[in-house]
């Protein structure tokens, strides 16, 4: 979803950080082998998750939703050099495609990978986060955030994607779509909660940055 049109969005594109090669290939075999390729983080995305990692430093990323990997090896591009990045899926199917592409990224020391509920594995890791990168199932959205909020650091930066889930927050919401009505609640929360503070940016399908006071 894009709610530039496309040619400003291409201008954009054209002229941001280029693809680091890993990357790219990643991006072209998510594309060529999965069904739902438009989950992956993409180009102009993973730079601004790159970019905002850098000048972050963070010494402790968590990552809810790994998908194919390719913004979990974004965020890892500003660990520092002895931090640590977490990163937590439900789909067996995909860890060794993950785990191929950390492989030949100069973090794979540095990424953890976990298989299962987030829920239950959040509690388990024994640290407090600089940054947090939520992409998974949305009508979780508001339990990741009770959940991960109170293993924040001081500072910390929580990225939320998918919060405007293709322009269906502004619309009539049916009653059995959970991820839309997820996305009301946790929306709201984020910008009343006295804890962070909170911006949406309209990048792709929406991404939030909130700062931990």
């Amino acid at each position: 979803m894009h709610f530039l049109p496309e040619k400003i969005d291409d201008y954009i594109i054209a002229h941001s950080e280029k693809e680091p090669e890993l990357l790219s290939r990643l991006n072209r075999e998510t594309n060529q082998k999965m069904l739902q390729p438009r989950m992956l983080s993409g180009h102009y995305q993973g730079r601004v998750l790159s970019l905002l990692s850098k000048i972050k430093m963070p010494g402790s990323i968590l990552e809810i939703g790994t998908y194919t990997g390719y913004s979990a090896l974004c965020l890892a591009e500003g660990l520092t050099k002895d931090g640590k990045l977490h990163t937590i899926d439900v789909n067996e199917e995909l860890v060794d495609f993950q785990k191929k592409y950390f492989d030949q990224s100069p973090y794979s020391a540095q990424i953890h990978q976990y298989l299962g509920d987030a829920t239950e594995i959040i509690p388990q890791i024994p640290e407090k986060f600089d940054m947090v990168f939520i992409d998974a199932d949305k009508p979780n959205y508001p339990a990741y955030f009770d959940l991960i909020i109170d293993k924040m650091n001081p500072g910390g930066i929580i990225l939320s994607d998918n919060v405007l889930w293709s322009g269906k927050v502004v619309e009539k919401v049916k009653e059995d779509d959970e991820s839309t009505q997820a996305l009301l609640v946790y929306n709201k929360m984020l910008a009343e909660d006295p804890r962070v503070e909170t911006v949406i940016m309209p990048l792709r399908d929406g991404l939030t940055i909130s700062r931990v006071k």
